[in-house]
């Protein structure tokens, strides 16, 4: 079986999406800057071994789209008609929707029990791949509160954006063994795991 892992992009002062997110700006104000790196090192995987495939994805509302209350059912994502995930994805939310098919293999299924729920989802349609806690920072902040994140990899990029969502903010007191670290001038990648 495979593990449960978050692997997102950080800036400096922590924040994986900037304050001021808008249809034009859906990381918030300045945010794609913490980006540049997939620029100069798109292919980055900075530690030895190949990973297990991600299987599926868990992401929260906030990630999928900018819309609140019932759905707006002409949203599709930000990502265009075929988004970059090409396995299942199980949204977080509080309102029901049909599953979403999209070309490349990505179908977005919504999910209004809880991140238990949505995990026990993502882990039967996984198999034996890897789960990815894709985010937001709250979707995070809840599987590393609950005790549900097996990994978690941090691409931290050497800008800040001055405020906005963070992954850590509100967990509570947790210890982590880094597992990896490697670095260059556009990111440092640093992998961890969660002591119990």
């Amino acid at each position: 079986m495979g593990i449960v892992r978050c692997d997102v992009t950080v800036s400096l002062d922590g924040c994986m999406a900037a304050s001021g997110q808008t249809l034009e700006n859906p990381m918030g104000e300045g945010g794609m800057r913490t980006m540049a790196w997939h620029d100069s090192e798109p292919d980055a995987s900075p530690f030895t071994g190949t990973p297990n495939p991600t299987g599926a994805f868990v992401m929260g509302r906030n990630m999928f789209g900018p819309d609140r209350g019932e759905w707006d059912l002409s949203w599709r994502g930000w990502w265009g008609e075929e988004p970059p995930y090409h396995a299942p994805v199980y949204v977080l939310s509080h309102h029901a929707r049909e599953p979403l098919p999209m070309k490349g293999g990505t179908t977005f299924h919504f999910v209004t029990d809880g991140i238990e729920s949505a995990l026990e989802q993502a882990r039967k349609a996984a198999d034996t791949d890897d789960v990815q806690i894709a985010g937001g920072a709250s979707t995070v902040r809840q599987y590393l509160r609950a005790g549900l994140l097996e990994e978690l990899v941090l691409h931290v990029a050497p800008v800040t954006v001055g405020g906005g969502e963070r992954p850590l903010d509100d967990v509570g007191a947790l210890d982590f063994d880094l597992v990896a670290i490697a670095s260059g001038p556009a990111v440092t990648h640093l992998k961890y795991r969660p002591t119990r």
